[in-house]
């Protein structure tokens, strides 16, 4: 493996390690059985080691990728001393776990992730009982006993609990730099991004994607009101001075504010939609997600696999819920089942 410069024209999943700038690096690893297909791990030289903005999955064919890009840079998992992580999901946090018990990395992570991993580390909880509450909510009866029946891979090693909880405003000072730290929950309730003023970056994590619109709210201890959370969250960065974005999936980019401004629009529209289609007659979120098109292809409900199903139930039961809070809509509970209708 050699390192070769980064090209956003190239497939971005493509296994190496690329020169994104100045001692800095962008090393995709890979996400096998998930669409993603693959999230980036950032690697910036910091005195005589590295430092690591997430980490990857926890898994053989990840770690040996990521032991290669190291190489590649004439160094080993030794010199790696600290993983800055933007939160708590397995394909940014188990990796760094892992290798933590082997090399005594540091680890940091943002403090409004406890709850989730609070659940994550108890052996009497199913991982899918969040996800499955909120479907249950959403009234997606069919979508609760599919989802039961799938065996989980949660593994309860992958969840210790950090050396750091990060708490977010403040600063993350290195051996050669001091980056800004912001929090950003939506995606999860303590999701943060950091912000490397030198080299003009921002490591966004899930918090702004380039090519995709985040999941809001997919972990074991949601937020009230995620949307609403993420809402403010892009407006805060928004509000920041522009900066490359390095998104955890999808090719670095140079601007954050130029996607924000796209997923402001987005999720307006979305809301829009959503509230036409209750005025319609829709009146759960399973039932308001079955008349709407997902991803960028424009897919059918029906054409989604069951977890993209899952998810489009819980993203529009954020979508239907800040409506109702914002008075747009009214919602009433019933027999553990969210109605809404216009007002």
């Amino acid at each position: 493996m050699h390192v070769l410069p980064d090209d956003p024209t190239v497939d971005w999943t493509a296994p190496g390690v690329f020169e994104v700038g100045p001692d800095l690096y962008r090393i995709p690893l890979p996400l096998p059985e998930d669409g993603l297909r693959a999230v980036n791990v950032y690697a910036v030289r910091d005195g005589d080691g590295l430092v690591l903005v997430d980490s990857g999955w926890a898994l053989d064919e990840a770690r040996e990728l990521l032991e290669q890009a190291l190489k590649a840079l004439d160094l080993s998992f030794c010199d790696v001393r600290r993983f800055l992580i933007t939160h708590i999901h397995r394909d940014h946090y188990t990796l760094a776990v892992a290798l933590r018990r082997e090399f005594g990395t540091r680890l940091s992570l943002g403090c409004k992730e406890a709850d989730t991993l609070r659940v994550a580390q108890d052996p009497e909880a199913d991982p899918w009982t969040g996800l499955l509450f909120q479907l249950g909510r959403g009234g997606a009866r069919a979508l609760v006993r599919e989802l039961s029946a799938v065996p989980s891979k949660h593994v309860l090693s992958d969840w210790e609990d950090p050396d750091d909880w990060l708490d977010a405003p403040g600063e993350v000072r290195l051996n050669d730099a001091v980056w800004q730290m912001h929090p950003t929950p939506g995606h999860t309730k303590g999701h943060v991004v950091f912000v490397d003023p030198a080299r003009n970056v921002m490591f966004a994590g899930d918090h702004v994607l380039p090519r995709i619109t985040p999941s809001i709210g997919f972990e074991q201890a949601p937020d009230v009101l995620p949307l609403g959370s993420y809402l403010d969250s892009l407006r805060l960065v928004r509000a920041l001075p522009d900066r490359r974005l390095l998104p955890a999936h999808g090719p670095v980019s140079p601007s954050v504010h130029a996607r924000v401004d796209e997923l402001l629009d987005h999720h307006n529209v979305r809301l829009q939609q959503m509230r036409d289609l209750v005025e319609a007659g829709a009146s759960t979120s399973d039932e308001v997600a079955r008349r709407l098109l997902w991803t960028r292809g424009r897919r059918r409900f029906e054409e989604l696999d069951l977890l993209s199903q899952c998810l489009a139930v819980t993203e529009t039961m954020a979508h239907l819920d800040l409506l109702a809070v914002g008075g747009r809509l009214r919602r009433s509970d019933v027999d553990g089942v969210s109605h809404y209708r216009s007002g």
